[in-house]
């Protein structure tokens, strides 16, 4: 009887340390992600509700920074960077902080994003981008505090915070025409050196066509300066010439990557042609 107790006691005490209540959040979380243009645009924050509340000059103060939001800090990434009212803030994570007003806010954003609620000591320099914008009335009241992305073009979007009847809306451009044409350019440019060596490689480790294999690695080559060929596109080739049966053309392409690995100080690509060079001098 006593083993019984003892065993249903384990269990229910087992039973007890894992088990977890669920209840809904107070602030529940959100992520959101949006494209802008080219720029990825990730927003991550809690969202409390007024519940009947005063907000703005009540519940957060004016003239008072505030974490915007709850819990863990609001935050905003880019995948680009942007400019905020001419200034550029760098790719990256920034945690959202306000200072709101009656007749102004100050939107800040700031490079620590670990803050439980607002920093401890706050410094200045951490403070990336600080702008100013003008509060909007909004007709209808939004009960959940919000933050969101609108207003999109190809060019810019705003960072739109809300809450009770009052809106803040931050302006960001982003470097869409230059990555644009920096990947039209590209594309027309026609393949790289590393293209055709991927090209040849693949040919080479698939038993495919070795004639194609040994076109792209030749083209690869040709598009390096000819004193600066990668040694592993000298290897490749001479590794598709001895496949291909040209033994004489392996040994002499082998050479040239093991002066350039000797050069490189790369023990492997030395050993590697070394040893071929010597399979392939086989009579």
């Amino acid at each position: 009887m006593k083993k019984i107790i003892f065993v249903l006691t384990s269990v229910i005490a087992s039973y007890v340390l894992n088990a977890q209540v669920k209840t809904p959040a107070p602030s529940p979380h959100c992520t959101l992600t949006q494209v802008v243009g080219l720029t990825d645009v990730t927003v991550d924050y809690s969202r409390p509700s007024a519940k009947g509340r005063p907000v703005f000059g009540d519940l957060v103060p004016f003239g008072k920074l505030w974490r915007t939001g709850a819990n863990l800090n609001s935050t905003v990434s880019f995948s680009e960077d942007v400019v905020i009212n001419g200034t550029t803030l760098k790719k990256g994570k920034y945690a959202i902080f306000t200072t709101p007003k009656a007749d102004m806010w100050e939107v800040i954003f700031y490079t620590d994003t670990d803050n439980w609620g607002t920093p401890e000591n706050w410094d200045v320099n951490k403070a990336a981008v600080m702008t100013n914008v003008d509060p909007i009335a909004l007709n209808n009241n939004v009960e959940t505090f919000t933050i969101g992305i609108n207003n999109i073009t190809n060019d810019s979007a705003t960072l739109d915070i809300s809450w009770e009847k009052t809106m803040v809306s931050v302006k960001f451009t982003v470097p869409t025409n230059k990555a644009a044409m920096a990947s039209i350019e590209k594309t027309l440019a026609g393949p790289t050196a590393g293209d055709y060596f991927s090209a040849a490689q693949y040919f080479y480790n698939s038993n495919g066509d070795m004639a194609k294999a040994l076109e792209y690695v030749n083209k690869a080559i040709a598009l390096n300066k000819q004193e600066s060929v990668p040694f592993w596109h000298l290897r490749q080739k001479s590794l598709i010439q001895a496949k291909l049966g040209d033994k004489a053309g392996a040994i002499e392409t082998a050479k040239l990557s093991l002066a350039a690995a000797e050069k490189a100080k790369n023990a492997d690509y030395v050993k590697m042609n070394t040893d071929s060079i010597k399979e392939w001098s086989k009579k």
